[in-house]
């Protein structure tokens, strides 16, 4: 299983009066790590969205732990936690620069044609990656 990490530093705007991380900007971050997470599979989503391609989010699981802050480094971690050839969930959690948790969740995603929202298959369509895909997902090994 590929579990892919990028660092971040917190940002003045990314935070509240208190210096606390607006728990909306997880989300941006966890759009971070998923693209990382695919270019270290070695594919580009950019790439697939100029075939016509794209990948609407359908779920959001967000768990809060402990507050990140203005200054911090935090580091993402990016996993594929579930796919079945259609839909694939990604699993995130970030910690910030003494290893504490501050954030965990998923985010489901379905691939589908840009005109008209039909999904389709990863592994008609993107054989290479629905590969990549089958060997990194994290319960492969209970499978």
């Amino acid at each position: 299983m590929l579990i892919s990490t990028e660092n971040i530093t917190v940002r003045y705007a990314e935070t509240d009066q208190m210096g606390v991380v607006y728990h909306g900007n997880y989300l941006v971050w966890c759009e971070i790590g998923r693209t990382k997470l695919i270019e270290d599979m070695g594919y580009k989503y950019a790439d697939v969205e100029k075939l016509g391609v794209l990948s609407p989010v359908t779920s959001v699981n967000m768990n809060y732990h402990f507050p990140a802050k203005y200054g911090e480094t935090v580091t993402i971690q990016t996993w594929i936690e579930d796919y079945n050839g259609i839909r694939i969930t990604y699993g995130y959690e970030i910690v910030n620069e003494a290893g504490v948790k501050c954030f965990s969740g998923t985010s489901g995603h379905v691939l589908v044609k840009k005109e008209s929202f039909r999904p389709i298959s990863l592994k008609k369509h993107f054989p290479e990656w629905h590969e990549a895909y089958e060997k990194n997902i994290k319960t492969s090994a209970v499978k």
